[in-house]
């Protein structure tokens, strides 16, 4: 996604944000990947975009010329990390609405990337605007590819060095851009968006909590049920689906509304299927990939199986299956480690390696 926001010049930097904004601006094109809300942010003198967002991984980038440059947020929930040129990333914890100013550039052309490392499930944050001295613009990327899952694909506390961890710790210990699809992603220069929420399932949630699956989520851009995603500028050549995990976990209760746990399975099926249909009519030249693990004595991987095979005899002819094994599950409450993600992500590099024409769908 390319988009403009308000650009403000070197000079204001010293000044408040809001000071800042009255004087004379320019317009810098944002390029923003992941799902975000835009809404206007109204100041004295002039009025710019405020970027709202809740999903993971979602980044912003912006080449810029000067020797400082000073990024604004509305956000006391969550971190990121901050990439320019080949400098080490800087960590911006829940920066609130105190401006970020890096300063002591080499003067010339800088290349910027902000991105969003935490998971923020309750609550939402904004992005405002980048502040510098030169007006440049990112160029697009011919690629996208798409990550959808659970807490695998959000990087859930992969960042540990224990399983056991308070939820304080998950939070400090989840990395996204340190997660399988990131990884993948940048291997092969393509945008990306990490559409994923820890818990959730295609028909049943983690043990079996009340709220939205993930196929229910999915529509919309914040996680208010109200704000739909639509952007036709996200067309990706390939999605990847890890799903399934959270509706297998734990034992069938009592007062679930399936009989026993073959009834779940069929309705996962059947859930998972209807899913990517959907999202076959949302992006009519994707490739999608069914990623699972061998958990639960290959349950879920023979699951995921039978789903690409229905999807196969219905008429679906862009599906493969790609299950991984061999995992410490190391990170928070033995969810996958660093290690695990790149496992994950050297079996999915080689496979798209092997087929370079899953690139070529639009």
């Amino acid at each position: 996604m390319y988009k403009t926001a308000a650009f403000l010049l070197l000079a204001c930097t010293s000044l408040s944000f809001s000071a800042c904004a009255q004087k004379t601006a320019e317009n810098l094109t944002l390029h923003i990947e992941g799902r975000v809300a835009e809404s206007d942010m109204v100041l004295p003198d002039t009025t710019i975009p405020r970027y709202t967002h809740q999903w993971p991984g979602v980044y912003f980038e912006a080449p810029f010329k000067g020797t400082s440059v000073t990024l604004h947020f509305e956000d006391p929930h969550n971190r990121y990390k901050l990439y320019i040129d080949d400098q080490a990333p800087r960590l911006i914890d829940r920066p609130g609405n105190t401006p970020v100013e890096i300063k002591g550039l080499k003067n010339g052309r800088h290349n910027l990337r902000l991105e969003k490392i935490s998971e923020s499930q309750a609550h939402q944050g904004s992005f405002y605007n980048i502040t510098s001295a030169g007006n440049l613009s990112a160029a697009p990327r011919a690629r996208q590819i798409e990550f959808i899952g659970d807490s695998f694909t959000v990087g859930y506390g992969n960042t540990s060095t224990t399983q056991t961890c308070t939820e304080a710790e998950v939070w400090k210990t989840t990395d996204t851009s340190q997660a399988f699809g990131p990884l993948t992603a940048k291997a092969f220069s393509a945008d990306y968006q990490i559409n994923a929420f820890s818990g959730r399932g295609v028909v049943r949630n983690y043990d079996s909590f009340k709220g939205p699956t993930l196929p229910e989520l999915y529509p919309y851009a914040l996680f208010d049920g109200q704000t739909v995603y639509n952007n036709p500028d996200w067309q990706p050549q390939i999605i990847v689906i890890g799903l399934g995990t959270n509706d297998f976990s734990t034992p069938v209760k009592p007062d679930d509304k399936w009989a026993d746990t073959e009834a779940l399975h069929a309705d996962y099926r059947r859930g998972y299927v209807a899913f990517v249909k959907d999202l076959r009519t949302r992006n009519p030249n994707a490739h999608f990939i069914l990623m699972s693990s061998d958990r639960f004595d290959g349950t879920l991987r023979d699951n995921v199986r039978q789903v690409a095979d229905t999807l196969r005899a219905e008429g679906e002819t862009r599906v493969d299956t790609l299950f991984f094994e061999g995992l410490d599950y190391g990170g928070c409450h033995f969810h996958p480690s660093l290690a695990d993600h790149l496992k994950i992500n050297a079996l999915l590099k080689t496979h798209l390696t092997a087929h370079p024409e899953l690139w070529q769908n639009k």
